[in-house]
């Protein structure tokens, strides 16, 4: 198993339109395509304006078709043209649990 993490800076004042935009539309696309939703996460201290999403996935194979579905989608491509202005940068991670990790 692998979790992505998918770390999103918003521009700042930004943040509170990216979320409410993601809970009434993006997560349910995303979740009908990429599947395991761990949580999605704001940022309090550190980076703020921060939207972080854990995804994951039994393998790298099953991340590359469920990304593909997910980008191929016509619903996420109009969801995507108006989130996009509102991110300043993205930062993706591929986190491999150890042997000792409860999510495994």
């Amino acid at each position: 198993m692998i979790v992505e993490q998918r770390d999103y800076h918003v521009h700042t004042g930004k943040l509170n339109e990216v979320v409410a935009m993601y809970r009434a539309e993006g997560i349910e696309l995303q979740r009908k395509h990429l599947g395991n939703l761990i949580g999605v996460f704001t940022t309090d201290i550190g980076a703020l304006s921060t939207y972080t999403a854990l995804w994951s996935y039994d393998s790298y194979a099953e991340r590359e078709q469920r990304r593909a579905s997910l980008q191929a989608d016509p619903q996420w491509k109009d969801f995507l043209a108006r989130l996009q202005p509102l991110l300043h940068t993205q930062q993706n991670r591929i986190l491999i649990p150890t042997e000792f990790s409860p999510i495994r």
